[in-house]
């Protein structure tokens, strides 16, 4: 054959040779995200129904079960194993211990409380140093007067299948700590309490934006509360503790997130929204929302 032709045929064969490689390179690019899919994926509802059911979770929380329904709403959030998330006025831990379950041991939880207003500081002697910031206490479960909320997150977190909660005392209008303020977080939880926002005086809009920043573009905000009536706004809300859901979905949105779905299942058409505790007795009405980050 002649040099030319053997050239050109040389040519042809690096030419398939190559295509085939980057077809290798493409299917192995398609495979690689499916082999690492068990880690990332959403818990499967047996896997939910394991964690709820988890023998070593406290008596009390499991009394909550009951009205909080924790399976509805695990599978709702659509949590993933090794997600980072942070859960706003954590309280006394019963969403954080669940999420922190859930995220598992590579998956981080953020527990946030507030500190304390000043009047409900311990007083010091004069000339004593400043007192650190305590927040927002929540009852003892064994009926022992309030204890703050990091105490409880901190004993929450003894338990090995809950170490990676981490509780912050952080304002609400700046609620991540500083190595999470930005694109960090996967998913954010404020359950019953945005309401309380309208009483207490926070800054909604600030509490909003600073959630919009912290979480990465596809994280969640998920927010559950206490339904009120059509045109009530959050103007009840130190007084029969609801608030509109219209209202609370247009406030979280100008913030830009976008609702991605809305939760049925704590849902109560009977109750009729005009008292704290419904008449007759029953369940109240709540909503929960899902948003996302564009």
């Amino acid at each position: 054959m002649p040099i030319s032709c053997q050239i050109i045929a040389a040519h042809r064969w690096l030419a398939r040779t190559t295509s085939a490689a980057c077809v290798t390179l493409m299917l192995a690019a398609c495979v690689a995200p499916s082999q690492q899919a068990p880690e990332s994926a959403v818990l499967s509802p047996v896997r939910v129904a394991e964690i709820v059911a988890s023998p070593d979770r406290s008596d009390a929380d499991r009394v909550n079960d009951a009205r909080r329904k924790p399976q509805e709403m695990l599978m709702f959030i659509g949590v993933r194993p090794g997600m980072t998330a942070l859960d706003l006025s954590a309280a006394g831990g019963y969403t954080t211990e669940l999420i922190a379950r859930a995220v598992g041991p590579n998956g981080r939880v953020y527990g946030q409380s507030a500190p304390r207003p000043p009047e409900s500081r311990p007083t010091q002697p004069e000339g004593a140093a400043s007192p650190i910031p305590m927040p927002a206490a929540t009852p003892s479960r064994a009926g022992g007067g309030p204890r703050p909320s990091p105490v409880v997150l901190a004993e929450r977190a003894k338990n090995p299948n809950a170490r990676n909660i981490v509780a912050v005392v952080r304002p609400f209008a700046d609620p991540a700590p500083p190595e999470c303020a930005s694109n960090c977080l996967d998913l954010v939880t404020l359950m019953f309490n945005y309401h309380d926002f309208g009483h207490l005086g926070v800054d909604r809009t600030a509490v909003n934006r600073a959630v919009f920043a912290a979480l990465k573009p596809g994280g969640m905000y998920v927010i559950a509360d206490h339904s009120g009536r059509p045109g009530t706004g959050i103007s009840e809300s130190g007084t029969l503790h609801r608030i509109e859901e219209a209202f609370l979905r247009a406030e979280v949105e100008q913030a830009g997130f976008k609702l991605a779905s809305e939760g049925n299942f704590l849902r109560n058409p009977s109750d009729p929204r005009d008292r704290n505790t419904p008449e007759p007795p029953q369940p109240k009405d709540e909503f929960v929302l899902k948003f996302v980050k564009p």
